[in-house]
């Protein structure tokens, strides 16, 4: 028997068979109207942080309404960057929606965290993510929120795996599997990175790379039935 990962922090993409060799040129173009919003929604999602931050502090729980918003925004963003130079997996234009959009072939769920941590205890697990930010900088370029506007060029070691991507898809004419595999892979890093450093879970990020468009499955160990005497 199977079980999906046990990581509160789930992300996927479905890689698109029969890619554009050239639309991937004009895609920063045709995302300018979601980097206009996706401008303004980040812009509130870091407020929001803050404040989700400074409630946990004082001994509160992350709200659930904030949570919901900026889950909608890391949907969003995720699904624009899998559609731009995040991963260049679809030609399927992402909607406007912060929603889950489970037709589309890029997602992401969070669960919301049942334990949190308040005052000291909150500052020392955040702090303790500091590697993982630095990864996650070099992954994505920048900071480890840059994985944000990462959609807007090829940057960092996720922009330069899509980029490879984009050349093989026009000397081919095929997005190479296992290369597409890497991309989601150091995406579902970077996004879990993302959302431990929002205060959004409180389980740490794996030092590990778990490639592919889906998540990691766990085996199961089945109950072993009592005998009785």
């Amino acid at each position: 028997m199977t079980s999906t990962s046990s990581y509160p922090v789930r992300l996927e993409g479905e890689l698109q068979p029969n890619l554009s060799r050239w639309l991937w040129l004009f895609k920063w173009f045709l995302l300018i109207p979601h980097l206009i919003v996706l401008g303004f929604l980040w812009t509130a999602f870091l407020a929001l942080t803050v404040v989700a931050f400074v409630t946990q502090l004082r001994g509160g729980r992350y709200p659930r309404r904030i949570f919901d918003f900026n889950l909608g925004v890391l949907r969003w963003t995720w699904r624009v960057n899998f559609y731009g130079y995040g991963a260049l997996g679809t030609d399927r234009y992402p909607p406007f929606t912060l929603g889950s959009a489970l037709d589309y072939p890029a997602r992401l769920d969070i669960d919301y965290p049942e334990e949190q941590a308040t005052g000291q205890e909150l500052l020392s697990a955040w702090l303790a993510g500091v590697p993982q930010y630095a990864i996650a900088g070099i992954l994505g370029g920048g900071a480890g929120i840059a994985w944000a506007a990462e959609h807007t060029m090829f940057t960092g070691v996720i922009g330069c795996l899509a980029f490879v991507a984009a050349i093989a898809l026009v000397v081919y004419g095929e997005y190479p599997r296992s290369l597409f595999d890497y991309v989601v892979g150091l995406n579902r890093w970077v996004v879990r990175v993302v959302a431990y450093g929002s205060l959004m879970t409180t389980a740490y990020p794996p030092f590990l790379l778990d490639k592919g468009g889906c998540e990691p499955r766990t085996e199961a160990t089945p109950a072993t039935p009592q005998t009785s005497v």
